[in-house]
């Protein structure tokens, strides 16, 4: 990482590598010659705070957060009441595919 926090700028042998990045090739020798029990940098930052840096490619209204879920209750009878609908015209072997039913 620089001193813009951008990664990526720098090969796996020190020299510069190509503008867009590690090739497959280069991280995988890089994940393969790191050593997994080493210890973590006091200055690492966290993948989340890294990412959440600069904007992506999809705006943050498109792709929300996920959040806690907040219902009175009601929504989930609702959608049993019509589940089991649909399986009780199935059951009598009625087809209410056009929305009337007919013998199937």
């Amino acid at each position: 990482m620089n001193d813009q926090g951008v990664i990526g700028d720098v090969g796996p042998n020190g020299g510069e590598s190509l503008a867009q990045g590690f090739t497959d090739a280069e991280l995988t020798e890089l994940a393969l010659a790191a050593d997994p029990g080493a210890p973590i940098d006091d200055d690492a930052v966290p993948v989340a705070v890294y990412l959440a840096q600069e904007p992506g490619l999809l705006p943050s209204w498109y792709m929300p957060s996920p959040m806690t879920r907040h219902s009175r209750g009601w929504q989930v009878p609702v959608v049993l009441v019509i589940v089991a609908a649909f399986v009780i015209i199935e059951a009598f072997g009625l087809c209410s595919t056009f929305g009337q039913l007919v013998p199937g």
